[in-house]
């Protein structure tokens, strides 16, 4: 449980998505506490998530959380109020229950067979309305999938990306997580989705004199006919699509 490279602000779109959908429940608690799992190389994932968090939720703490030693001990010095490093792994060793689990790039290094298991050890140490946020990024943050899970399980999957940076949306298909990575192929969910999601965003092209983000509303407004689209457009125009886990689910 690790993640290599660790760009700064590469999980700024993820950090972003949980201060929106999840910063009122942060607010709500008694003392809210965040983890960041396997924040990899450097501590700079879990510096931003702070920052971000505490914009949303003054009194959320985070805790860095890895299973290399080494890198708990080069990551202490960045501690300060609010912000500690911890070593361990998907027991998540924190005295309370955590909020929020954000765990970015670490699964994708496991078999698809693992991560039911792991999701349900995460889940399970939650607090009650705690969130867990799964998925995967580029290096430098332009595109990223993630799965958002609650107690029960898992919730939804949102895309985001740099509308800049988009040639069609299943360009972000080399970024699904893991759960999902190995099932983009005909006859699977996911498939049918990012499928479905280039042929409105080829519908969409004349809104492309208007430039990319109204192309993406378009599209994504026209994908709401055949697919359980969950948020609203305040965040499609930020690059985002947020569709129910159970339509993309795996067959099996």
């Amino acid at each position: 449980m690790t993640r290599g490279t660790t760009n700064p602000n590469r999980l700024r779109r993820m950090d972003r998505w949980i201060a929106a959908v999840h910063g009122a429940a942060l607010r709500r608690a008694d003392d809210p506490v965040a983890v960041d799992l396997g924040y990899g190389a450097a501590p700079w994932t879990a510096v931003e998530l702070l920052t971000r968090l505490r914009a949303a939720a003054p009194r959320t703490r985070v805790v860095g959380i890895e299973i290399d030693p080494a890198r708990v001990a080069a990551a202490r010095p960045y501690e300060r109020e609010g912000l500690v490093f911890r070593h361990g792994g998907f027991e998540v060793p924190v005295p309370e229950r955590p909020l929020l689990i954000r765990a970015a790039n670490v699964l994708r290094q496991y078999d698809e067979t693992e991560v039911a298991a792991v999701w349900r050890q995460l889940c399970a140490r939650l607090a009650p309305g705690g969130l867990l946020v799964e998925g995967t990024c580029d290096e430098i943050g332009r595109r990223h999938v993630w799965v958002a899970l609650g107690p029960e399980g898992p919730r939804t999957v949102t895309f985001a990306t740099r509308l800049g940076s988009l040639d069609r949306p299943s360009d972000l298909a080399e970024r699904l997580p893991k759960a999902l990575i190995h099932r983009n192929v005909p006859g699977e969910p996911v498939h049918a989705f990012l499928r479905d999601f280039d042929r409105a965003w080829a519908a969409a092209a004349p809104y492309a004199s208007y430039g990319a983000r109204q192309r993406w509303l378009r599209a994504v407004r026209d994908l709401t006919a055949d697919w359980p689209v969950t948020d609203s457009p305040a965040r499609w125009r930020q690059g985002e699509v947020t569709v129910a886990w159970a339509a993309l689910a795996p067959r099996n």
